[in-house]
């Protein structure tokens, strides 16, 4: 029984993670994101912070401030670049969520790195770039 349940958690966390690698931005290298993670942490504290944000976006962003920050993750950080290219993915779909609501103005008005940073960041969040 033991071995099945296990069995199952693993099958689970492998769809979740083919699910995860398949809505990647497809343009987006995982090198090009992990370089971010430091300043998209920070965005994603101060966009949770913002009281401008309807609530529920500041849930979902708190909400992915504690998965970034917790030490259980899809693919554990000590696994070489693919431990935190998980962390980029859901990154990314939480971006695009929050974006979809909160706006382009809000991602720009958060953003604490400089203008390439935010380009990437834009594209993690699914916008074209002229938007």
């Amino acid at each position: 029984m033991l071995a099945a349940v296990v069995g199952g958690l693993l099958l689970l966390w492998g769809v979740l993670l083919v699910l995860l690698w398949r809505w990647r931005p497809p343009d987006l290298t995982v090198r090009e994101a992990l370089r971010l993670l430091p300043d998209l942490v920070r965005l994603v504290r101060r966009l949770a912070a913002d009281r401008s944000l309807p609530r529920g976006v500041r849930v979902r962003l708190w909400m992915l401030l504690a998965y970034l920050l917790s030490p259980v993750d899809l693919v554990p950080d000590v696994v070489p670049v693919l431990g935190y290219a998980d962390d980029v993915v859901v990154v990314a779909l939480a971006l695009r969520s929050v974006v979809r609501v909160a706006g382009d103005a809000a991602l720009e008005r958060s953003w604490p790195g400089g203008a390439a940073g935010l380009a990437v960041v834009r594209r993690l969040a699914g916008l074209r770039a002229g938007t």
